[in-house]
């Protein structure tokens, strides 16, 4: 297994689709639109967000990440996390996903494909996770993310050991997509919507077998 960068705008557009969909589900709305127009029409223009994925040995892709950027360009958060083959046991699904979270606890030292992807880069680049839930913190912990900061209300911040932040004073502000203007914008524009959706679609219809 290898972690691989996705640099080629279409892959990287298909890639980004299929970790929308799966992060909020093919029910969820508009939810998955909002954040793929958010990262393609903003964060990659600013070059503040780069998704990656965990490649198996026959390089199919077997789970996904979106990163992005702190204000300050020195640290990245994971913003969205997807497991493609979640009975692999090398996370489960997206980091919000509480039943396949508390099932991968019952094997903590064996990590599905999203944890996996997170312990190799928590190695290699000051990573920054965020967690709502004890099972969550659990989840981060086992794939090497061990130092922890209360953050407010029920978020636990945790960070990787090649991150520079020691408290919650020393972390930067991550930047993040402003989804009510995304949506506003799609309102305002009927030929902007269809253009994203179009694309969308496009996206998770191209999405590659191999990385």
């Amino acid at each position: 297994m290898k972690v691989v960068k996705i640099n080629q705008p279409e892959q990287r557009e298909a890639c980004l689709a299929r970790l929308c969909a799966e992060t909020y589900g093919h029910q969820a709305g508009i939810a998955p639109l909002v954040m793929f127009a958010g990262v393609l029409g903003v964060l990659f223009k600013q070059e503040a967000a780069r998704i990656l994925a965990l490649v198996d040995d026959q390089s199919r892709p077997i789970a996904l990440v979106l990163l992005v950027s702190d204000e300050a360009g020195k640290s990245m958060n994971v913003a969205q996390l997807v497991s493609l083959d979640p009975d692999a046991e090398v996370a489960g699904d997206a980091a919000n996903d509480e039943k396949r979270a508390e099932a991968a606890l019952d094997k903590p030292k064996r990590l599905n494909p999203a944890l996996k992807l997170v312990a190799e880069l928590a190695q290699r680049a000051p990573l920054r996770v965020d967690a709502v839930s004890d099972t969550q913190k659990a989840r981060f912990t086992a794939a090497g993310i061990q130092n922890w900061i209360k953050g407010p209300g029920d978020l636990q911040i945790g960070l990787g050991p090649k991150h520079p932040a020691t408290s919650l004073k020393d972390l930067p502000r991550t930047l993040a997509i402003d989804e009510p203007s995304v949506v506003a914008n799609f309102k305002q524009d009927k030929a902007l919507f269809d253009d994203y959706k179009r694309r969308f679609v496009a996206g998770l219809e191209r999405f590659p077998q191999t990385l």
